[in-house]
């Protein structure tokens, strides 16, 4: 039977028993409320998170600041059942999968910030061309299993909640400022305060490098990146009768990123594997997002809350960038040139700059959109209690509407002595004159039973969408409708999920679900949304001092849908189409130890994750633009790693902290199959070692330093979105903290 392999998780229940008193049980979690975040989180602690009826993560404020990593990539791979393929080797544009949904930019999994949905365009344009600065976050919250049916529209996977600074709750403040290889600088400020009824929060993050490729006349291959938010608060007076706050966030941020779709072929990327052609030099980002939030918060009583948000996110953005390369007559697309350079040897010869061409040789398109996404949400939790029972009830309501318009064209150049030269300006909307949105109404209702040691959590989520495509046509930029056309594509569907949890003492318990998996279509008319039944079975438990999580989940996809994404090679178009069952089972591994746990100068913690996904396809098919290859029943997904683990070790003391981080990547496939994954097929494994250390000079004054890539691998990321891309190389940063 298939799920037999989950009974497994049933072992680490043998010979554990009660040792600690309710006394202790208390006392951990005073500690733990220490950083303990308030507002608009779905967890707030490690408490919290790990007791809840699913398979749940909590990235603390303390666990983020170990190594202050600016690249969101390193920070989850800390994670059980996350797995990521990397793009620039700074994060900018992750791609991250939830036990095995597509990872292609992120766009399986919701993505929140405070609470709110923060991709671009979740419901029409999901793809996250847009992610938050990982380096200005409090907190991290990754949720998988049943319970997530609460953070929809993406229920398959799982939600990741990213939680900005927090108005803090005195005056204080801190400075943070580094600079290393490669001309890398990251400045942080933040400052904020509480009074009696006003409250704020001020935070400025600037992050720019020069870049580790090396592109003719060392022109910058890097970034530079500002982010700002402002947060106030008004609440009520003690003796108000009902509490209330209202809350205001306000963020904006910009980019410049000197940043190209265009790899390397293999023998290339072998030989320098920094390199970076000379028809990518035109190749730069640029974006601008900010966020207007206002939350209202009232207590009714201590039993009744409610919570309500109002929010508005606007993302414009111009990837100008490579496209196509012409010879000949003959119109190619780079991830085509990349794949076979030997068929296409004089179009390569034009990438490289080693031959001139002729004019309009080299098309560069203006990926030009700009994004909305609004809505309004509310939150009502109203819990009561019996003697030996708890009750809680959550009720969350949520209208959206995005939108993402699409506005681009191709300007052509010509390569001459390794020069890229204007030749053609093309007309604005020549390429693609087209908004594509969704109006979409969310409820859901989650229901806690607790029961002396048994917590039940059933719970169902209602999505009901309207998507729709408007397309103006390649020869009406001013968009007067003389070749518009219209499709649109409707869905109504209940989401349901049940999970358990049932604790046998202060150090063990054991945790189940089974919830539905959705994810939006396309607007293509009559297309199906991606369905899937998910089950999982996990137990938490502390031995000894050894604490730790294991769990075994099954994910029976009976549609899974692909995205054309020009990200994973394919045509850009975003059009979804239909890639039939899959089967998608694996473990995740979670262990913590101190080995200094009774010393009390100092702690040696330790940590070990391990994750294995095996997604396979149950069905034969052939995918658009050999997106995925030609599909038969038993290939095993692209993009996703079997085997990853990760595993570090601290030294702590008061008067300083050193911190060791190894993680082993493992072998994925860039395209479906079974035979033994190589350069041809895949991506090899690769062990990257992180180090970073903090020398204390007062209470409120440290010196930092950071070594990424400690032992310098050369190594390959990912070969999308055409051809081979190399991970971040040795790196050494140093800095100081100044708290206040």
């Amino acid at each position: 039977m298939k799920y037999n392999f989950l009974l497994l998780i049933l072992l680490p229940l043998v010979s554990l028993n009660a040792q600690e008193s309710d006394q202790k049980l208390t006392d951990s979690l005073q500690k733990l409320d220490q950083v303990f975040i308030n507002t608009k989180v779905i967890f707030g602690s490690k408490y919290v998170a790990q007791n809840r009826s699913g398979s749940a993560y909590y990235i603390s404020p303390k666990e983020l600041d170990k190594f202050g990593y600016s690249d969101i990539n390193r920070v989850l791979r800390t994670v059980p059942g996350v797995s990521i393929y990397e793009e620039d080797g700074y994060g900018l544009r992750p791609n991250i999968s939830l036990r095995g949904t597509s990872p292609e930019r992120s766009a399986k999994i919701s993505i929140m910030e405070d609470g709110v949905l923060i991709s671009p365009a979740p419901y029409s344009a999901p793809a996250a061309y847009y992610f938050p600065s990982i380096a200005r976050m409090q907190a991290v919250e990754i949720l998988k299993g049943s319970s997530q049916i609460q953070y929809g529209p993406f229920t398959t996977g799982g939600a990741i909640n990213l939680v900005s600074t927090q108005i803090p709750n005195t005056f204080k403040g801190s400075l943070k400022s580094s600079f290393g290889s490669f001309n890398t600088h990251q400045t942080h400020l933040k400052i904020g305060d509480s009074k009696s009824q006003f409250g704020y929060s001020l935070d400025y993050l600037k992050n720019n490098s020069k870049g580790f490729k090396d592109l003719l006349n060392d022109l910058n291959t890097g970034f530079d990146k500002n982010d700002i938010v402002a947060k106030f608060r008004l609440n009520s007076s003690e003796s108000a009768k009902y509490q209330q706050a209202l809350t205001f966030k306000f963020q904006y941020s910009d980019e410049v990123s000197n940043e190209t779709y265009l790899g390397l072929t293999q023998s290339d990327f072998n030989l320098s594997p920094f390199l970076r052609y000379a028809a990518s030099q035109k190749d730069q980002m640029t974006n601008k997002h900010q966020q207007f939030l206002l939350t209202h918060e009232i207590n009714f009583s201590n039993f009744l809350k409610v919570t309500t948000s109002g929010y508005y996110n606007g993302f414009a953005r111009n990837w100008y960038k490579l496209n196509d390369v012409v010879f000949n007559g003959d119109v190619v697309k780079i991830a085509s040139i990349l794949n076979h350079p030997t068929v296409y040897d004089s179009h390569m010869d034009i990438i490289r700059g080693d031959s001139n061409s002729d004019a309009d040789a080299l098309l560069v398109k203006a990926n030009n959109r700009e994004y909305v996404s609004k809505g309004i949400q509310t939150k009502l939790d109203f819990h009561w209690n019996g003697e030996q029972i708890f009750h809680d009830l959550e009720i969350g309501l949520r209208y959206h509407y995005d939108e993402e318009d699409r506005f681009q064209w191709k300007d052509a150049y010509n390569m001459t002595n390794g020069q890229m030269n204007l030749t053609t300006a093309a007309e604005r909307g020549s390429d693609a004159n087209r908004i594509s949105s969704a109006k979409a109404f969310a409820g859901s209702v989650l229901y806690k039973l607790k029961y002396k040691n048994l917590t039940l959590s059933p719970g169902i989520r209602y999505e009901d969408l309207q998507l729709q495509r408007e397309n103006f046509g390649s020869d009406d930029p001013n968009r007067v409708g003389t070749n518009r056309s219209i499709r649109d594509n409707y869905v109504a569907v209940f989401i349901p999920g049940i999970g358990m949890n049932y604790k046998f003492n202060n150090q063990t318990s054991v945790f189940a679900g089974i919830h539905k998996g959705f994810s939006p279509p396309g607007n293509t008319p009559g297309q199906k949304a991606e369905e899937s039944i998910n089950y999982e079975i996990g137990s938490r438990f502390n031995f000894k001092g050894l604490r730790g999580e294991l769990v075994g989940f099954y994910n029976d996809y009976s549609n899974l849908l692909g995205s054309d994404l020009a990200a994973s090679g394919g045509t850009g178009s975003l059009d979804q189409f239909n890639a039939g069952e899959v089967s998608v089972k694996g473990l995740e591994l979670l262990l913590n130890y101190d080995l200094m746990e009774k010393n009390s100068t100092f702690s040696m913690p330790i940590t070990f994750g391990y994750t294995l996904t095996d997604a396979t396809f149950e069905n034969n098919f052939g995918s658009d633009e050999d997106l995925w290859g030609e599909v038969e029943n038993g290939d095993e997904l692209p993009y996703i790693a079997k085997h990853q683990f990760n595993a570090s070790i601290s030294l702590e003391h008061s008067k300083f902290e050193l911190h060791l981080n190894g993680r082993q990547n493992g072998a994925f496939r860039t395209t479906a199959g079974t035979e033994t994954i190589n350069e041809t097929n895949g991506i090899a494994s690769n062990f990257i070692v992180d180090f970073s250390g903090k020398y204390h000079i007062k209470n409120n004054l440290s010196i930092t330093g950071m070594v990424i890539n400690m032992l310098d691998h050369t190594y390959a990321v990912s070969k999308v979105p055409a051809g081979f891309r190399p991970g971040h190389p040795f790196g050494i940063y140093g800095g100081i903290e100044f708290r206040f």
